[in-house]
């Protein structure tokens, strides 16, 4: 099954999309989670700009 992913990856569909990991402070605990997302690359701003 991860080769399809892959594979989807190559073609030209799946090039305009990346993962993007964003480091967000708890408010309960305090301690650090991280967000992880698949955006659009046209959208990678809005994602580390909103809360």
């Amino acid at each position: 099954m991860a080769k399809k992913v892959v594979a989807t990856l190559k073609t030209g569909t799946g090039k305009s999309f990346s993962k993007v990991i964003k480091m967000v402070k708890s408010e309960k605990t305090g301690a650090y989670i991280f967000r992880e997302e698949i955006v659009h690359n046209d959208h990678i701003k809005d994602f580390f700009e909103k809360k």
